[in-house]
């Protein structure tokens, strides 16, 4: 099908979700689920078709992010059940206000109609984005990277079993089949056809949704995360938040990019930084670009003029030595991305600065940036990350794909 026949079918599927009670939407979401493990065998065979084509075209972390496994097919069936759980927002009262006249408004919660998502090389996305659509009554077209097509199409192909065995239509979930760039051109300038576009990717993508669409957009998910130790901080805390943070799973948008460290502790902690990070690291070792400051107390590659405004989604941090807390966020708000930041410290005052300062969607203290996601927020799963602030901010759940509508009852009243 064109990518116009298929957005053509999802608007006349809208009505159908918009009208499913929360049982008939927790039925296909669990029979989705079920469809997937029963699917695992076709959907590993073509997720080998799409690993064996990527490969010498695409590095390491982002072959580990297109990978899938049986454990990771069960994390994004469990993902779906988890969805399934949550509270209904369709029809929730958002606020509700009696007039003198005695006319009730309420603002409740209804779905936006159709979503459609432009994504990269992580099939997950394909399963999380259309349970959350799903059970917040949206019709969901699928727009992935050619990478994972085969991948996406399988899982597709699956939950597709699951919508229909409980009597709604199938294509409330479709993949554009089109993987050039001329579908995501489509996609952006499909005004009447796409209620809501969600890019999930790299800066290009988002940049180029951002400045061509002609439909609504929300801005999500580069990451320029920061992690400011303090001069106050706990400095094997800080350590570890900082592992965590970078090297366990590099290839997202929640890793952090830059490390920033107070005067105070440098001297001190910096050695420490480069023997957890590199010197004891046999597999992956981290390559630490460093400001001038850093380069006078430990080796690495001296930072080129854009590291510090660099994703690199690889094990490669830039390190800064700052002379404060205001320095940390000046430097966070001029070069940020509006993701995730965190601080290490024991300072109340100095947390106190940063969390008021920090202008980003999710300001930790001591805590890792690898915790911005919807299941660790409590959310299920997760549509993005909005790096925006208009609508939606930070982990997109159910109620952030809710638009809402005034209901207004009254006994006769007139104007």
């Amino acid at each position: 099908m064109t990518t116009f026949e298929i957005l053509t079918a999802a608007q006349r599927a809208k009505s159908a979700l918009a009208a499913a009670s929360t049982d008939t939407k927790n039925q296909a979401l669990n029979a989705m689920a079920d469809a997937l493990e029963a699917s695992e065998a076709d959907i590993l065979a073509a997720n080998q078709l799409d690993l064996e084509a990527a490969k010498g075209k695409i590095g390491d972390v982002m072959l580990d992010r297109l990978a899938l496994s049986p454990t990771r097919i069960a994390g994004m069936a469990q993902g779906i059940r988890d969805v399934a759980l949550l509270p209904d927002p369709v029809g929730h009262v958002l606020t509700e206000v009696v007039r003198p006249n005695g006319m009730t408004i309420r603002r409740t919660a209804v779905p936006m109609g159709v979503v459609a998502i432009i994504y990269e090389s992580r099939p997950n996305v394909t399963s999380d984005a259309a349970a959350l659509a799903l059970k917040s009554g949206n019709v969901c077209v699928l727009r992935g990277g050619k990478e994972a097509h085969r991948s996406a199409a399988a899982i597709v192909q699956a939950m597709r079993r699951g919508l229909t065995s409980v009597g709604l239509p199938e294509t409330a979930v479709s993949l554009i089949e089109d993987t050039t760039r001329a579908s995501s051109n489509e996609l952006m300038t499909a005004v009447g056809l796409v209620d809501l576009l969600i890019p999930r990717g790299g800066k290009g993508l988002i940049s180029a949704c951002v400045a061509n669409a002609k439909v609504p957009v929300i801005q999500t998910g580069t990451g320029i995360c920061h992690v400011y130790v303090d001069a106050a901080a706990d400095l094997e805390m800080a350590l570890n938040i900082i592992e965590n943070a970078k090297t366990s799973r590099p290839s997202v948008c929640n890793a952090e990019e830059v490390c920033l460290v107070h005067s105070a502790v440098a001297e001190r902690f910096l050695p420490m930084l480069k023997q957890r990070l590199v010197d004891d690291r046999a597999v992956n070792p981290v390559e630490l670009r460093l400001d001038e400051r850093a380069q006078a107390i430990i080796a690495g590659v001296p930072a080129g003029e854009n590291d510090f405004d660099t994703e690199f989604l690889d094990y490669i941090l830039a390190v800064k030595v700052v002379d404060s807390v205001e320095e940390a966020i000046a430097h966070i708000g001029a070069h940020s991305t509006g993701h995730s930041e965190a601080i290490v410290t024991a300072d109340d005052t100095a947390a106190a600065k940063f969390t008021t300062g920090v202008d980003s969607a999710a300001v930790y203290v001591n805590v890792s940036t690898r915790f911005t996601d919807g299941g660790e927020f409590g959310l299920g799963c997760e549509m993005g990350i909005s790096t925006q602030k208009l609508h939606a901010r930070g982990p997109m759940g159910l109620m952030e794909l809710c638009s809402y509508k005034y209901v207004i009852t009254g006994n006769g009243q007139i104007r």
